[in-house]
């Protein structure tokens, strides 16, 4: 879903550092298909997808902080957008905490 609020660009060490965590992701997913394929443990499958899970919390959760410190930064130069920022970011932290 695109917005029409202005996009502060991640520096290269953000980009760098959720690049490196999302390919570590995409490789741990391989790795359970290669299970799966392998008619593996379920035990030993869902530890697997449980940790694909946790690091893609930190995932959100890196990218939840980023735009508190920075996008979040307009609200305080802008009391007409605040509810509007507001709501916007509680409708995301509800939809993760789903």
């Amino acid at each position: 879903m695109a917005h029409d609020h202005p996009v502060v660009p991640r520096t290269n060490e953000e980009q760098d550092a959720l690049m490196k965590r999302l390919k570590r992701i995409e490789g741990q997913v391989r790795g359970i298909a290669n299970m799966v394929a392998e008619d593996r443990y379920c035990i030993d499958i869902l530890t697997q997808t449980a940790s694909i899970q946790a690091a893609l919390r930190q995932v959100e959760l890196q990218i939840i902080e980023r735009h508190v410190k920075m996008c979040m930064h307009e609200v305080a130069t802008r009391q007409d957008s605040t509810d509007a920022y507001v709501d916007e970011l509680m409708g995301v932290i509800a939809r993760l905490k789903k």
